[in-house]
């Protein structure tokens, strides 16, 4: 039994393994088709002894493959298909984009652009062969597990009906309550392949964690945020006694200063390419009813400093006349015919890359809120206040991987997640899959009353 657990996760792997490295090899194969029948005069043939082509295919071949994994273009199986169409769309356009000056460089002029299109064109016509094919085979050979959920709060089964929305990986079969007999919750349990610990006591957790562990049952753990916290730690091994090290300050003064440094080679060229977007829409705004350009609103940032940050005007003036915080719904009469079309393509969150040249901002970090959902929050939450301890952020971990209503705390578990994990190379990351999340309705939802509720009953007492 034991053996056959680690085969099949080992195959799985191998499977996944395999089936990138074709489409790599078919992805590097199509260039090479395109190379031989446009880029081939250029003298770089002559270089290398004459293996000057091969090296180029080399480097698009390790690009492309860099690329897919670096960014989840190869997760099949894992992510549903329309975020690997996106991804390995979005990351074959930056390698062809790339490719392109390469060569341009090579060849010392600028080059016909069309090959390169029509090599996208193919490029995607294969991604979804690849994609939808090896999707299929992932879910015709791994089911559904079995699973069962012990939560720990009422509304932790939230959670199960976020996870039926994936029946393709996830099929929890039953729910059992934390504060069962715990010999009652292990026979339970045995005969399940897979078990979710959800919102449940410390105490309680650990012995169910180790009794999965022991009998290796496959186990999934939504954090508290001491778990987080944790594992951000630095390993002091100095003493026979393992020390676990959490330094608490955010970021080092030199992830600080690349980070800055990231910010501005971004966003200095991306105002001077959004700029006529950004006339265009201040004029479309100011034509339709006379009212100001940009919103203006308080926002708090590192250690809790407050800024306004900038927004190209989406809803009516004075949609907040009452004089506290209405947050947008869906189909909200506020939003102008303007806001209607700039809100869903976030074209009205261009201005922020101002405040980001400014340093009120960063590109990556947790949404800046306002002010008064920030003392609402801190009073339910305490731990919120956490967030603060990196600039806000234009894109991040929560705007990713949630959306727009995602419960506070919630939010606040994600972005202590990229806090603790910080890199230089996640940051790259995050920019790139904003891109693809400009493709999801449900990232921009609006919220509603029952989502307004459920951020209420966030237990604090989870965090502990």
């Amino acid at each position: 039994m034991n053996c056959k657990k680690h085969s099949v996760s080992g195959i799985k792997g191998l499977i996944r393994g395999l089936e990138g490295l074709t489409e790599v090899v078919a992805l590097t194969f199509l260039y090479f088709s395109f190379w031989s029948d446009d880029y081939n005069n250029l003298h770089i043939l002559s270089a290398f002894n004459g293996y000057g082509h091969w090296i180029i295919i080399a480097i698009y071949a390790v690009l492309t493959m860099v690329m897919l994994s670096a960014f989840d273009g190869l997760l099949f199986g894992y992510l549903r298909m329309s975020d690997m169409l996106l991804s390995q769309s979005l990351c074959m356009l930056i390698v062809n984009f790339v490719t392109y000056w390469q060569l341009c460089l090579i060849g010392d002029a600028l080059l016909p652009a069309m090959p390169m299109v029509n090599l996208m064109i193919a490029d995607v016509v294969l991604i979804f062969a690849c994609v939808y094919f090896y999707t299929w085979i992932y879910h015709k050979i791994y089911a559904p597990k079995k699973m069962a959920m012990v939560i720990g709060r009422r509304n932790a089964i939230s959670l199960k009906f976020k996870m039926e929305t994936r029946p393709d990986k996830y099929h929890i079969e039953k729910i059992i309550d934390a504060d069962d007999n715990f010999a009652s919750i292990c026979m339970q349990l045995a005969g399940y392949e897979s078990v979710i610990i959800n919102d449940v006591p410390s105490e309680v957790r650990n012995r169910i964690l180790k009794f999965c562990y022991e009998h290796e049952i496959r186990t999934y753990v939504t954090p508290k945020l001491s778990d987080i916290i944790v594992r951000g730690s630095t390993d002091i091994t100095l003493f026979d006694t393992p020390l676990l090290l959490v330094k608490g300050t955010g970021l080092t003064p030199m992830q600080r200063f690349f980070k800055r440094v990231l910010d501005l080679a971004i966003c200095i060229p991306a105002v001077i390419i959004a700029s006529p977007i950004m006339l265009v829409t201040a004029i479309a705004i100011k034509l339709e009813d006379g009212g100001p350009v940009f919103f203006k609103q308080a926002r708090a940032t590192l250690h809790g400093d407050v800024f306004n940050i900038l927004k190209f005007r989406s809803m009516i003036v004075d949609a907040e006349k009452e004089g506290y915080a209405i947050p947008a719904t869906d189909k909200d009469p506020r939003i102008t015919k303007v806001g209607n079309i700039i809100r869903p393509c976030r074209i009205d969150e261009l201005p922020q890359l101002l405040n980001i040249i400014k340093g009120d901002m960063s590109i990556v970090g947790p949404r800046p809120e306002r002010v008064e959902h920030m003392e609402k929050y801190s009073e339910e939450i305490p731990e919120f206040i956490y967030r603060t301890k990196v600039k806000g952020g234009l894109t991040g971990y929560a705007q990713i991987y949630g959306k727009y209503n995602t419960s506070a705390y919630d939010k606040l578990r994600l972005d202590l997640m990229y806090i603790e994990n910080y890199s230089i190379i996640q940051d790259l990351k995050l920019i790139f899959l904003t891109l693809r999340i400009l493709f999801k309705k449900e990232s921009t939802e609006g919220f509603n009353a029952q989502e307004e509720n459920a951020t209420k009953e966030e237990d604090a007492v989870a965090s502990k």
